[in-house]
């Protein structure tokens, strides 16, 4: 099995290459997706976020307003320190099930958004950077997802800087071209990856 963990700021395009791993065969493990489950209506994981942060982050039908606690926690390093504390080692738990369900030979993606900002890179055998610009990855928040400049720039500023990132990398995926410039990259990386896998 080959671990891999896979990382890129917010805005970088990381899912866009997570999901064409996926597609060419690696199992994906994507924390993000993980770590939404994890405070699904009716986990623990949901009642302690409420406990710490107060009913006011819920919607009206019990979900989590991501949004919301987003807002709160990504302006104040101390909330964004405790939301973590119950997040993340319930994301691990899961984590751990999900790799002990790979078969050798695996090649096991980890769509990791904090990679760098915990110091995770020991644990891969391998981790890839996607990479693109401040500038890049502000336009496609705004543009694409919608958030207010503000926001986004918060968001970006919350997260490690490009070059604490690309330090933990073992392979590059620069990421402001074309989805066509990014596919014949991804395939390079894939290559790459089913190489070291037989070895």
């Amino acid at each position: 099995m080959l671990k891999v963990g896979l990382t890129g700021g917010i805005g970088s395009g990381k899912s866009e290459v997570s999901r064409r791993l996926g597609a060419r065969g690696a199992m994906v493990i994507d924390a993000d997706k993980i770590a939404r489950e994890v405070v699904e209506p009716g986990t623990g994981g949901l009642a302690r976020v409420v406990s710490v942060f107060g009913p006011e982050v819920l919607r009206e039908d019990g979900s989590l307003n991501r949004e919301k606690l987003g807002s709160i926690v990504f302006a104040d390093p101390e909330k964004l320190a405790s939301l973590n504390a119950i997040v993340h080692p319930l994301v691990g738990a899961r984590v751990a099930e999900l790799q002990a369900q790979a078969a050798s030979g695996t090649v096991v993606v980890y769509d990791v958004p904090l990679l760098a900002e915990n110091n995770l890179a020991p644990m891969y055998d391998v981790v890839i950077v996607v990479d693109a610009s401040g500038d890049v990855r502000l336009a496609r928040l705004v543009g694409l997802r919608g958030m207010s400049e503000q926001d986004a720039r918060a968001r970006i500023a919350a997260q490690a800087t490009r070059e604490e990132r690309l330090k933990v990398a073992d392979i590059v995926v620069p990421n402001e071209g074309t989805l066509e410039d990014l596919e014949a990259r991804v395939d390079e990386v894939w290559a790459e990856l089913t190489a070291r896998v037989a070895t």
